[in-house]
């Protein structure tokens, strides 16, 4: 109200001069009082931070400027037929101190343009003139009624600009008829003008990636600013129905906190500045109508107030773009039928069937986020503004310490959970979940490295995550593929979601706090210990792989070698390779380059090539001295062994192999989370791996990883993760007997195999091609060569492989068997009489080894 008051003051003060022309003199002593009254403003607005009054000032300023140069130069000679409006902020009374001047002179037809741009140029040439003299930054356009009542494709700006007008002065018959026409016109071609206002907002906020979260945003232009208040205004005259009741948040009006601010940087730039830098930040927490003293404290004021308002405009947005297309309306039909006693869907958004239920069941929150991962649907408006409702007894459910990990692990296995992770973040419940999120929720930190908050930052690595499963890109795609090999990505989506959660320590090593932090979560969380170390090695490790790309030569064995004894093994290099590549693509939308990308690539496979040769190469001579009873059996093994395996299973090899003295053989089969695991220790013995192997094929069971090494005293240990496709062994407890005795004998010479698989019914599910690949690397290690195989999955298919070496009397050393979906990864270590294989061994093998793939 304050600043509509001032402009009727200022629009009074005119009258004086509203019948005659100003003369220069008069003119100069205006600019001179305009001038005075602009410092007084100043100085006022830096003392009281009220934008209003700034606004309702200079709009009476720039009222009182405008008639004046209008009555000198364009009334007399257009007495009739010429209106002056203001348009757009102008039209508003949303003057910045550095605005441009927006106005708009109407005429009725076609020869009052001609005139104006012709016989009378330079009376409007003097009008533009005295407005720039006066230090107006003006912005004028010449149109007739009959253009303001057409709908511009190419220039929707100026339809949107007329729902601001203002008559300002000339021919009030001229506006009458535009005033009499407009709302007919807006009736007759609302719809339209709404559908462009939606495309260019859509196009503004895709330019800041669709976040308000910026370390130095605009807050003109980035969602959450000021032309998302004004979008939304326009969409209310546009669509009345759709206009919002209010758009407020608690403390202060979002419209007056950025007017405010942009008032500020307007001052202290002397120009249309609405960047708000890290200087702005530092600046503005100084002044006295500010209360927050800290930057980083004060942008979460901002980025509260941005939030409201952003949420209001993509709520607008959603119930505004409303197709026609039968596709879409079928499509939507079809969503429909995921409802169920919960949720319903209902025009591609989901509600809650009965939103009291959140209240009383919070678990329900976890049940809705299951439903979205699982689906990919969107919440309605009303289903988030309830979740935020239920915030207080969600809390209190979470502070019962209870089993979480089972529920959040499902959620970020499915294929939308990232869409989850969004409306925990976008309804405050994260921090609920996860109570040290808090310390990072709109965090800034100054790097200029790095464009969004931390927050921010971590939810578009998950997005860049996402979006990496369906890349064409051949390059990148090499991450998808190690991607598609992780078997437990929530490991590595709840790791990503730690990684920069300790910067919200503001001191010591963020990677080691956000590590220590994560643990606390997850033991709260009832996560796993193997899990729980998993991602804790990963948060506190998730720089290696960008400290060795930038600052280690990766040409020299000792980067490779001091690499591959940080990560480990290659289970953890593959997590760290895709969380690396996230983690560097969520940085900004230009952050990996074509060059960091090939360079994190090779950084992986320097580290992976050195791993694999230390299958080899790097045998246990001295057993750890946490390792009790007849430890003997671990030497000679390879030290990978002991990274991979924890203290209870390599307990249980200890005793497995005391229960295989008897006989030369110990079976063991565990069940284990969809999936069975077999490991059997025996006397080494031709093909006996591929025998193992086979026996395992012949009863229907699809092998999805398995490892084959010996010791030192030729004893093998070779374990087996298999499915049960048809529930065999499940629903056939005697079939696990069966099963272990059968290995048994393999394992002792007993049974003939290939005849097993020959009576085993082929598959019928028909799977995507893999080409098949087989390289050797005899440089790998001193005894053995390598040989690496890539093929599509199939019964048998390890059988198989490991027969082509057998009869080609090959010895195998060690085996690594990895298959993700279709796709198997298998490794092996072979000689040949005690010797690395020579070019035409390998030869030989290609050829049979392709023609088993």
């Amino acid at each position: 109200m304050a600043a509509g008051k001032m402009a009727v003051l200022a629009t009074d003060r005119m009258g004086d001069f509203s019948n005659r022309n100003m003369s220069s003199g008069e003119m100069q002593n205006f600019k001179l009082q305009a001038s005075g009254d602009w410092q007084a403003t100043r100085d006022e607005f830096y003392a009281t931070g009220n934008a209003a009054l700034v606004q309702g000032k200079l709009t009476g300023i720039v009222d009182h400027l405008s008639l004046q140069a209008f009555q000198r130069t364009l009334a007399p000679v257009f007495p009739k037929g010429l209106t002056m409006l203001a348009v757009g902020g102008y039209g508003r009374r949303e003057l910045f101190p550095y605005s441009d001047i927006d106005i708009m002179l109407l005429v009725d037809s076609e020869t009052q343009t001609a005139a104006l741009t012709g016989t009378h140029k330079e009376a409007l040439s003097e009008f533009v003139r005295i407005l720039w003299d006066a230090g107006l930054r003006l912005s004028h356009s010449v149109h007739t009624v009959a253009d303001c009542l057409e709908v511009h494709e190419q220039n929707i700006e100026l339809n949107i600009s007329l729902l601001d007008r203002r008559f300002l002065a000339g021919d009030h018959e001229v506006k009458a008829k535009l005033e009499n026409r407009f709302p007919a016109f807006l009736t007759k071609n609302g719809a339209k003008l709404a559908k462009h206002l939606c495309q260019l907002t859509r196009s503004r906020h895709e330019k800041y990636q669709d976040t308000l979260y910026h370390l130095e945003p605009d807050i003109k232009e980035t969602p959450g600013g000021l032309r998302d208040l004004h979008f939304i205004n326009w969409l209310g005259q546009l669509r009345p129905e759709l206009r919002p009741d209010s758009l407020t948040v608690s403390r202060e009006d979002p419209t007056a906190f950025l007017s405010s601010l942009r008032c500020f940087l307007h001052y202290e730039a002397g120009r249309d500045k609405n960047l708000l830098n890290f200087e702005s930040q530092e600046l503005i927490v100084a002044q006295p109508f500010t209360t927050v003293t800290a930057p980083p404290l004060w942008m979460r004021e901002y980025f509260h107030r941005a939030r409201a308002i952003f949420r209001e405009a993509q709520r607008t947005l959603d119930a505004t773009e409303k197709s026609d297309s039968s596709l879409l309306t079928t499509f939507r039909d079809l969503r429909g039928r995921l409802s169920n006693s919960e949720f319903t869907v209902s025009k591609d958004r989901v509600l809650l069937r009965n939103p009291a239920q959140l209240n009383s069941d919070p678990e329900m929150i976890l049940r809705l986020l299951e439903f979205v991962a699982r689906h990919g649907v969107i919440l309605a408006a009303d289903t988030e503004r309830r979740l935020e409702a239920a915030r207080g007894a969600f809390a209190v459910w979470c502070a019962v310490p209870r089993p979480l990990w089972r529920s959040l692990k499902t959620i970020l296995s499915l294929p939308h959970a990232v869409m989850a992770l969004r409306i925990l973040q976008n309804t405050g419940l994260m921090q609920v979940l996860i109570p040290e999120w808090e310390k990072v929720v709109s965090l800034v930190v100054r790097d200029f490295y790095h464009r969004y908050t931390v927050d921010e930052h971590t939810l578009v690595c998950l997005e860049q995550l996402a979006e990496l499963k369906g890349t064409q890109d051949p390059v990148r795609g090499r991450f998808a593929g190690l991607l598609s090999e992780i078997d437990n990505r929530p490991v590595l989506l709840f790791a990503l979601l730690f990684h920069d959660v300790g910067k919200g320590a503001f001191s010591g090593n963020h990677s080691q706090v956000g590590a220590d932090w994560s643990l606390e979560c997850m033991r709260r969380m009832q996560v796993p210990a193997e899990e729980q170390e998993s991602i804790a090695f990963l948060i506190l490790h998730h720089l290696a792989l960008s400290e060795v790309m930038t600052g280690r030569d990766l040409a020299d064995p000792a980067t490779a070698r001091a690499l591959a004894d940080r990560v480990g093994t290659i289970e953890r290099l593959r997590l760290l390779a895709v969380l690396t590549y996230a983690d560097i693509s969520g940085v900004n939308p230009g952050a990996m380059t074509p060059w960091r990308l090939e360079q994190l690539w090779r950084v992986y496979r320097v580290a992976q090539q050195e791993l694999t040769r230390e299958l080899e190469t790097e045998r246990i001579q001295e057993i750890p001295k946490e390792i009790p009873g007849q430890s003997d059996f671990l030497k000679g093994l390879p030290v990978r062994y002991l990274r991979t395996h924890t203290a209870a299973e390599i307990a249980q090899h200890l005793s497995l192999y005391e229960e295989s003295r008897p006989t030369g053989v110990g079976v063991r089969l565990d069940k284990t989370e969809g999936a069975y695991h077999m490991t059997v220790i025996a006397r080494d013995m031709p093909a006996l791996f591929a025998s193992l192997a086979g026996a395992v094929s012949s009863f229907g069971l699809d092998i999805l990883k398995a490892e084959a090494f010996s010791n030192a005293k030729g004893i093998i240990l070779d374990t087996f993760m298999f499915a049960d496709p048809r529930r065999t062994l499940e629903l056939n407890p005697s079939e696990v007997d069966r099963l272990k005795e059968l290995l048994r004998k393999v394992a002792t010479g007993r049974m003939d195999v290939p005849k097993l698989l020959r009576d085993r019914p082929p598959a019928n599910a028909k799977r995507p091609a893999v080409p098949p690949d087989v390289t050797f690397d005899s440089e790998a290690c001193d005894s053995a060569t390598l040989v690496e195989i890539t093929t599509q999955d199939r019964p048998g298919l390890l059988h198989s492989l490991a027969t082509v070496f057998s009869t080609a009397a090959c010895n195998i050393d060690v085996v690594l068997i990895d298959t993700k979906g279709h796709r198997a990864i298998d490794v092996f270590y072979v000689a040949q009489n005690g010797h690395k294989l020579t070019p035409d061994v390998q030869a030989l093998l290609k050829e049979r080894l392709m023609a088993a793939c």
